[in-house]
């Protein structure tokens, strides 16, 4: 009788796209786990707060310019409390992430250089980094470019993210980082000040030397002793002497496809969604023209390899950048090719609707990779460079080099994750979140929960403890500090994956509270996605209260990108054809539902379900 219950309440209700679950469940231990995380996330971001941002919202520590230890390492610090609040954290940590970033963006506009005419009158200009490549601009950016999943009203989030957009759509003309006829943007380094058309200095990348003793993380003892930091100083220097070619495209820039990205999705202006997908389209282009390589320098002409007669191996971060480190004493080799080219064609993939073509040109990249695979000691090993294994700066000798075990499988999951296509997991190593949505391991959730509030709880502790002194420390030691942990919550709830430093949420559902008016789970409601292919997506949704009702938006896709053709409770199938479903819960009570969807049906948005 309770079953039929449940089911006429479905029906009833499903003309509105409402779905009412009141079968009783016991409370999971992985929804009282998600349910403590979520408050030990909130908890412990309060303790930073009080411990680290004065009432200006300014981060207690010594701030220099550079990207060792300088403007995008001190706002990182805040790099996933945009997410927890959108995930369901509590109030408290988005409103800290916001006194964080007006704070940041004061603090860091007073500061001034000497040797360097990078920050001379400060870090920021119009509230946008002067020049910076996108390694660093893009890790800096993480919490900003989330704040829509956040808070999709806020009208200075609007306000800046159309500015910044427009910084490479040729909006501003104190900032021409654009080429619309070759389609490039014309530096590895660029910002507000528009490009460096010139070669960067080993200032630019380090910064001024500050007096002082410091716990350095760059430094030769690390954390664990203060060092004095002009005794190091010359050091840092010789890390980035080979830094200094910057003219012309880089993979990296595609980075900045995530301003006009979240410009779309929260004003729906067409212009944003254009121009991503006419650069990341020039990017495809390219990397056809390179053999399916991703070329790591474009010249202004919009040729691969443009500023090196033709050979797109070569530049700054490039396949060919093995360089001497004079930090280290020896030689290096640091490509980082995926570390924006993933993110940039991921976005493309999202607001294009599905355009399989960009997610083609990436797997035609790791295809590239694994053709020229060595085996030894009967492990694989896939080449990390190109060129001339002595330095790009040598010869125009080209060949796969440096072979290691890094089979760039966070990369190949990323593929998967967009096609679904299990084809694209056999060259992936067991993943233990995979494992569980194979249905192969049944304790992940909990096993998981339990490890992220482990590393709040040591989180917390290590800034008990920590002896420092805001003139004893830099921008990356209290990035290292933050005590929260998203990555349990980010897979288990929404089925989503996040590698890398530069991110795009790109997830099977999201959850929104209609009674609080703002995304995430509402109060007392735990969700576990269990399995997904490229038709279904299975969840589990369950009220922990035995008090109240408590009602939840499943939203398909973290921008409504998907559609929800029907939802099947009990065996019983219903057609809802919108992007969200409301789920009204009853106190105590729990459910499991299959939503069939159809993926990238719709276009990306941030508005709230019951606003569209």
């Amino acid at each position: 009788m309770q079953r039929l219950i449940c089911f006429l309440a479905f029906v009833l209700s499903a003309s509105s796209a409402e779905l009412v679950i009141d079968k009783p469940m016991p409370a999971p231990n992985w929804a009282l786990l998600e349910r403590q995380l979520l408050a030990a996330n909130s908890a412990a971001a309060q303790v930073y707060h009080d411990k680290y941002l004065d009432e200006r919202g300014y981060l207690l520590h010594t701030p220099r310019w550079g990207t060792l230890d300088g403007p995008d390492d001190a706002i990182e610090t805040f790099y996933n409390w945009t997410l927890l609040y959108a995930l369901g954290a509590d109030q408290n940590v988005l409103d800290s992430y916001k006194k964080a970033l007006e704070g940041h963006l004061q603090q860091y506009k007073e500061l001034r250089t000497v040797k360097t005419k990078l920050a001379e009158n400060g870090a920021y200009y119009k509230e946008f980094v002067t020049q910076s490549d996108w390694f660093h601009t893009g890790e800096g950016m993480r919490g900003f470019m989330f704040l829509g999943l956040a808070d999709p009203h806020d009208q200075r989030l609007i306000s800046r993210i159309r500015r910044f957009a427009g910084l490479y759509m040729n909006e501003d003309p104190e900032a021409p980082n654009y080429d619309p006829v070759n389609k490039v943007i014309k530096s590895i380094w660029t910002g507000s000040k528009g490009p460096m058309m010139h070669k960067a200095t080993t200032y630019d990348w380090v910064g001024d030397p500050v007096p002082g003793s410091f716990h350095l993380l760059h430094g030769p003892k690390g954390r664990q002793q203060l060092i004095d930091l002009m005794s190091v100083y010359p050091k840092m220097l010789a890390h980035c002497a080979e830094y200094l070619d910057s003219v012309g495209d880089h993979p990296l820039n595609m980075a900045s496809t995530g301003l006009a990205t979240n410009a779309y999705m929260l004003t729906g202006d067409p212009k944003y969604k254009a121009w991503v997908l006419e650069y990341i389209g020039a990017w495809k282009a390219r990397t056809a023209m390179a053999g399916g390589n991703i070329p790591t320098n474009v010249g202004l002409d919009g040729k691969p390899g443009g500023e090196y007669g033709g050979k797109w191996w070569k530049g700054t971060y490039g396949w060919n950048f093995t360089i001497y480190d004079g930090e280290i004493d020896k030689m290096a080799s640091r490509n980082t090719v995926e570390a924006a080219s993933w993110p940039g064609f991921g976005n493309a993939y999202l607001l294009s609707k599905g355009d399989a073509s960009f997610v083609d040109t990436l797997r035609k990249q790791l295809d590239n990779l694994w053709a020229n695979k060595k085996v030894v000691n009967g492990r694989t090993m896939l080449p990390q460079m190109y060129g001339d294994p002595r330095g790009y700066k040598y010869s125009d000798k080209a060949e796969w080099y440096e072979w290691t075990p890094n089979l760039h499988a966070p990369r190949q999951t990323e593929i998967y994750m967009w096609s679904m296509n299990p084809a694209d997991l056999e060259r992936v190593p067991v993943d233990p979140w995979l494992k569980y949505i194979a249905g192969q391991d049944a304790d992940y959730p909990e096993k998981a929960l339990r490890r992220d509030l482990e590393e709040i709880r040591r989180g917390v502790i290590q800034i008990e403890n920590d002896p420092t002194s805001p003139d004893t420390r830099l921008a990356d030691y209290v990035q290292g500090m933050n005590p929260t942990e998203h990555d349990a919550l980010t897979k288990l709830t929404t089925g989503a994956y996040l590698p890398g430093n530069i991110w795009t949420l790109h997830a099977r559902v999201r959850y929104f509270d209609p009674a609080r008016n703002r995304p995430g789970l509402p109060q007392d409601v735990a969700a576990l996605v269990q399995k997904f292919d490229a038709n279904s997506t299975t969840l589990t949704v369950v009220n922990t209260s035995p008090v109240h009702y408590r009602t939840v938006y499943v939203q398909a896709g973290a921008y409504a990108e998907h559609d929800i053709v029907s939802a099947t409770v009990n065996g019983k199938t219903v057609p809802v054809n919108n992007s969200a479903i409301r789920v009204k819960l009853a106190p105590g009570s729990g459910g499991q539902m299959v939503l069939n969807v159809k993926r990238y049906a719709n276009e990306a948005t941030l508005r709230l379900p019951w606003e569209r």
